[in-house]
């Protein structure tokens, strides 16, 4: 077990340690497709992305290790034995530190951007007064990225290569869903730090969020919660993340198209201290896959949830 868990270590090291990161521009997103298109399925994971370009770290006042506390380190790998189930999996490969594709592709921040921006942009949202806009200024413990303001033009570019193409393939795949199905159901997949700074208050296992029951059936999201609940994991819903952008732009139940977020606390899986997976990351991993096929099990009434959502 030690040896096997040893391995599981290296290999996640390997995937991530920004010392192996070249000037050669990596691809926005990778996806993983099953061997056959067998459900309405696709999971997403924006956040999981842990390819840190040069240019950014000499840019950035914070050490590697820092910037990577605003991972949601890991879910992609968790995700991946599900996908290899039968369920399309899309995942960013830029970190979120670098470029959010869970926020409008111009959400962006005065404080940070270098120039003028142009007035389409969302200059006044609550995630950009946070800092944490398309191109974050902080990262989530708080602290500053950037060691100076970053060129509009920067900014610009990274919205062009990374955000766009990865919407426009999301898109894609929810589009052959619903074509093919009648309906399509994105789970958009995230990991929360575990403990409530503000409060003190442990965090649940897991946080669904639909957007107050608004970007999907409830009886889908009834039936991941008491499956979790019944492996005796700890559920809230909508509280403290109700859904990002993702789950706002693309859960629209009654035209057919069902976003879920799912927040897995990351206790569940790793050390939050050295940011390495733990002895539970495969039976994690295989939770996810449960969720997978509970969700194949319960979509094959597709026509009737969809009528169910319109009603």
């Amino acid at each position: 077990m030690r040896s096997k868990l040893r391995s599981l270590r290296e290999q996640m090291a390997g995937a991530w340690n920004p010392k192996m990161t070249t000037r050669t521009p990596e691809p926005a997103f990778e996806i993983l497709e099953p061997k056959e298109l067998l459900c309405p399925i696709v999971f997403s994971s924006p956040h999981s992305g842990r390819f840190y370009p040069e240019p950014f770290l000499s840019a950035a006042r914070l050490s590697p290790f820092e910037l990577r506390r605003s991972e949601d380190a890991f879910v992609d790998l968790l995700l991946k034995p599900a996908a290899e189930s039968g369920v399309p999996l899309i995942h960013a490969r830029y970190p979120r530190a670098y470029l959010d594709v869970n926020r409008e592709p111009y959400e962006l921040d005065p404080r940070l951007i270098d120039g003028p921006i142009p007035g389409f942009a969302n200059t006044r949202s609550m995630r950009v007064a946070a800092g944490l806009g398309a191109i974050p200024r902080i990262v989530a413990d708080g602290h500053d990225i950037y060691r100076s303001r970053l060129p509009v033009t920067e900014a610009f570019e990274r919205i062009e290569a990374l955000h766009k193409p990865f919407h426009a393939a999301l898109r894609r795949l929810l589009n052959r869903a619903r074509a093919r199905f009648g309906v399509a159901l994105l789970v958009d997949w995230h990991s929360m730090p575990s403990g409530d700074a503000s409060g003190g208050r442990a965090t649940p296992d897991f946080v669904l969020g639909d957007r107050f029951a608004t970007s999907c059936t409830p009886q889908i999201v009834d039936a991941v919660e008491a499956l979790l609940r019944r492996k005796g994991f700890s559920v809230s819903r909508n509280k403290p993340y109700a859904g990002g952008y993702i789950t706002e732009s693309y859960g629209h139940p009654a035209q057919g198209t069902h976003a879920l977020q799912i927040e897995a606390c990351r206790a569940l899986y790793m050390d939050e201290r050295t940011l390495t997976p733990s002895a539970k990351f495969k039976g994690v991993s295989r939770h996810f896959v449960d969720i997978a096929n509970l969700l194949r099990e319960i979509l094959p009434g597709a026509e009737r949830i969809t009528r169910v959502a319109a009603e």
